[in-house]
């Protein structure tokens, strides 16, 4: 339990500037850095990795012995509203099950692919296939749901050749599965059967009785077994395949623990997560370390976009988490939500420990937001515990294990990560990376595989960070932007897309949600953006895009925004001078917005090339902010 809270006594400002942090037994802070010549710079941390699992499956296998009744999994029945419940003992007898069913199979060297989205039986099909030692391939649901060609979820299975395919509902998916043809892969399906799929029923797979096999197959799994294939997002092209080994995944689970020590004064681990399985922050990252801790985790059927976020807000009604994590726009809609409802704050804050921001950075405005409601419950300010990592890393890079008053913080190196930092100007530095935990390469494309690492076998990053205090590098290393999303004026001058886009969201909140940074090859930066709805109701009577696109006093609030941004702006490449309002939120069909909830800038931009063009129209359209040169 938390210690009874300090009194604080004056405004917000000054109770939120001077609470303390919750308490939280940290990871400390040891450092090795060593300058190169030419300036590169190595950096790790001296506190060496501890102990690392022998594979995933043995975790679920401990707690099905240790905490047989205390639930892992917990989902909200589409029937009733009633969450449905899976405890560690169920899970390791159905996984067990399973695994026998896929051992019957005779596909050894095979895998198994998921295409629907995270649930109870996904979970168990996932384990089972590493018991079975057969790759699982958990695939975005909108490869399957969304696409009318379905051109990329083919290249995928073409790629993979799965032996089984899991569906959660078959007719949902009975699209998708004509689409990829059975290619000998056996179906299996929990709910609303097809006729003509050849399909296995779920419970007729849980139903199997296990034997000697499973043991003899766990038993043979080792630290090179391939425990999954994982697809990049594929926004630039046909997705690729990263391969990950339970080594990977134990020694990035490893490495997570250590970031926090143990408390036996903190309540146990509760989660309410909605990042999806199939990408790294949610299917191994946040998977992972609530099956390392013998937690519960509550899958929530919300989306930190508009119209879906209503149902995580309901849920956290009911579930008090230890930890959260969503990406910037959803803890926009949180912080809208918690300055309204003080029983969804106290319930909330109740047992919360930390925070984790995911995609781009947490703007300053929107952090201290959460931190007045966070001292307005608590009394105290909640450690944001950022990480960062890609899927090629196994989501283990660096992480933030300090409690900071600064946002957009990537940390420092986990224990086990050697960075290598390239100088890129006089304050920016490319990442690279060497560790366990990042990938032996991409499946079948070794020369995109050979682009991705440098001679020193170090995997490049694709992002830029600087320095928080260059004399003081345990300060930590601030994120830059991503390397290849930045452009050049028709000056020449490099925009940095990435600080770009926090600073405006910041200096203009809560009104816009997120923006876009247009001005390649053009004369100056122009803004594609989106309003935020309830700020805008709220201060202007107004939430409709159209009729704000033309609202005069939105204007002025804008302009009068981005006027005082240029003035500590004085250069070319952080000046703003137009922003064109969208009338259409970002689509996750046209693969403009993420299933992780962040903004796609290049496919926004190839999608709405008509918008640009009317940025930077002469004369400009009335709907067009103009913010003084």
């Amino acid at each position: 339990m938390l210690a009874p809270a300090p009194n604080f006594t004056g405004n917000s400002l000054d109770m939120t500037a001077h609470a303390p942090f919750v308490d939280i037994p940290f990871l400390e802070r040891s450092l090795e850095v060593v300058e190169q010549t030419g300036g590169t710079i190595l950096m790790r941390s001296k506190v060496p990795l501890g102990p690392v699992a022998d594979h995933l499956p043995a975790k679920l296998r401990q707690h099905a012995i240790e905490r047989p009744d205390r639930p892992w999994l917990k989902q909200r029945c589409p029937r009733t509203g009633d969450w449905r419940a899976l405890d560690y003992r169920e899970a390791g007898r159905q996984v067990d099950a399973a695994t026998q069913w896929l051992l019957s199979q005779d596909i050894e060297g095979c895998s198994v692919m998921v295409l629907s989205g995270n649930t109870l039986e996904h979970a168990v099909i996932e384990l089972a296939a590493m018991q079975a030692r057969l790759p699982y391939v958990p695939v975005t649901p909108a490869y399957s749901l969304l696409s009318t060609d379905h051109a990329k979820l083919r290249s995928m299975v073409e790629l993979i050749r799965p032996a089984v395919v899991f569906v959660q509902n078959a007719r949902q998916f009975e699209a998708a599965l004509r689409a990829i043809g059975s290619g000998g892969a056996k179906v299996v399906y929990v709910d609303d059967p097809v006729a003509g799929l050849g399909a296995t029923a779920w419970s007729e797979i849980i139903a199997t009785p296990a034997g000697p096999a499973v043991q003899a197959s766990v038993d043979v799994i080792a630290h090179d077994t391939i425990a999954k294939y994982l697809f990049t997002s594929g926004s630039t092209g046909v997705p690729k395949a990263v391969p990950v080994t339970q080594r990977m995944i134990c020694v990035s689970m490893t490495m997570h623990a250590q970031t926090v020590g143990y408390d036996h004064a903190a309540p146990e681990s509760v989660l309410l997560e909605w990042l999806p399985w199939s990408h790294v922050a949610g299917g191994t990252a946040i998977f992972n370390s609530i099956l390392h801790d013998g937690g519960t985790m509550y899958i929530d059927d919300g989306r930190p976009i508009p119209g879906q976020f209503d149902k995580t807000l309901e849920n956290l009604k009911e579930v008090s988490p230890t930890r959260f994590s969503s990406v910037p726009a959803g803890y926009a809609m949180l912080a809208d939500a918690l300055e309204n409802d003080e029983s969804l704050g106290q319930n909330f804050f109740r047992r919360l420990r930390r925070l984790t921001s995911s995609g781009a950075k947490l703007p300053d405005s929107l952090y201290k937001r959460l931190q007045d409601q966070a001292v307005r419950h608590l009394g105290r300010r909640i450690p944001f515990v950022a990480g960062y990592g890609s899927t090629e890393t196994c989501a283990a890079t660096t992480v933030v294990h300090w409690p900071t008053e600064r946002a957009g913080l990537v940390g420092l190196p986990q224990p086990g990560v050697e960075l290598k930092l390239v100088p890129l100007d006089h304050e920016r530095y490319e990442v690279r990376t060497r560790a366990a935990s990042v990938m032996p390469g991409y499946l079948q494309q070794p020369e995109l595989t050979r682009e991705a690492f440098d001679d020193d076998g170090y995997y490049r990053m694709g992002d830029a960070v600087t320095f928080v205090d260059r004399q003081r590098p345990e300060e930590g290393l601030a994120f830059a932007g991503r390397v290849a999303e930045e452009f050049k004026l028709q000056s020449g001058i490099f925009v940095r897309v990435g600080t770009l886009r926090v600073e405006v969201v910041s200096c203009t909140a809560p009104l816009l949600r997120d923006v876009v940074v247009a001005g390649a090859d053009l004369p100056y930066v122009g803004l594609l953006a989106w309003h935020n709805p309830e700020a805008c109701r709220d201060r202007f009577g107004l939430s409709d895009a159209a009729e704000l696109a033309r609202h005069a006093p939105f204007h002025d609030a804008l302009r009068e925004a981005l006027r005082v941004h240029n003035q500590r702006h004085t250069g070319s490449s952080m000046r703003v001078r137009r922003v064109l309002l969208l009338r259409e939120p970002p689509s996750s069909d046209a693969g403009e917005i993420t299933d992780k909830g962040y903004v796609n800038q290049r496919a926004v931009l190839a999608r709405r090339s008509g918008a640009v063009e009317a940025l930077y129209a002469e004369p400009p359209s009335a709907d067009i902010v103009i913010i003084e040169a």
